[in-house]
């Protein structure tokens, strides 16, 4: 899905070359920051075109972000086959190299919806693992009891329908209970956000521009010596 800012890209995977898309803020704005999209399975249908991804990539743009999708193995023009999210991961971190080299010195944040959030959370670890952790994750229909995602950092921000019959939200709720981080459940959403994609928008962006004041402020307080 094209808009004003989107240009076509092509980059080499593992699994052979794979077709994504850039979209840059609006207005010509200098990005402050890299975001990752990725898409939900191939084997149902799923493209870096899916409404939630896009959903996403618009959310991220309207934060100022560069935003960057590409199509998994085997999905559209880019080559290959369905590698059960080991190869997905991979060709994640591929373009993450690619984005990192072309916008050099601006933070990354992983978003991802469905499969694309067990491909994000892995590519988050190997990140905290190599010493460049992700900024931020935002994961939305994540694949919690589908397959094994890792342990997210506390500041993911997560989102749920609440009658999501594909991914239960109960399922998600007992993976991130350990790891005491809490879920926004749109109230009668499905997994696909029939009719409800604008809450996902506007509850990530809320949230990010918040906490960004936030830290902000106790940067404020920690410069004047208080506590």
């Amino acid at each position: 899905m094209l808009n004003k800012t989107s240009e076509r890209f092509t980059i080499a995977g593992g699994a052979g070359l794979m077709e994504g898309m850039i979209d840059m803020p609006l207005d010509g704005a200098a990005p402050r920051g890299i975001a990752l999209v990725a898409h939900p399975h191939p084997l149902y249908g799923g493209t870096m075109d899916n409404k939630v991804a896009v959903t996403l990539m618009r959310t991220f743009v309207g934060l100022g972000y560069v935003v960057a999708r590409i199509n998994f193995r085997g999905v559209g023009a880019s080559e290959g086959v369905h590698d059960h999210g080991h190869g997905e991961t991979d060709d994640m971190g591929v373009l993450y190299q690619y984005m990192t080299q072309k916008f050099p010195g601006l933070p990354v944040a992983l978003s991802g919806f469905s499969f694309g959030t067990y491909v994000q959370s892995q590519l988050a670890k190997r990140l905290a693992e190599a010493g460049t952790p992700a900024q931020r994750l935002v994961l939305v229909g994540a694949a919690a009891g589908k397959w094994a995602m890792a342990d997210i950092p506390a500041d993911t921000i997560l989102v749920h329908g609440e009658l999501d019959d594909t991914i239960p939200l109960s399922a998600v709720l007992d993976w991130v209970r350990p790891q005491d981080i809490p879920v926004i459940v749109i109230p009668g959403a499905d997994h696909f956000f029939h009719r409800k994609l604008g809450h996902i928008k506007s509850w990530v962006q809320a949230l990010w521009r918040n906490d960004a004041e936030n830290d902000v402020k106790s940067g404020q307080m920690s410069d004047s010596g208080e506590d």
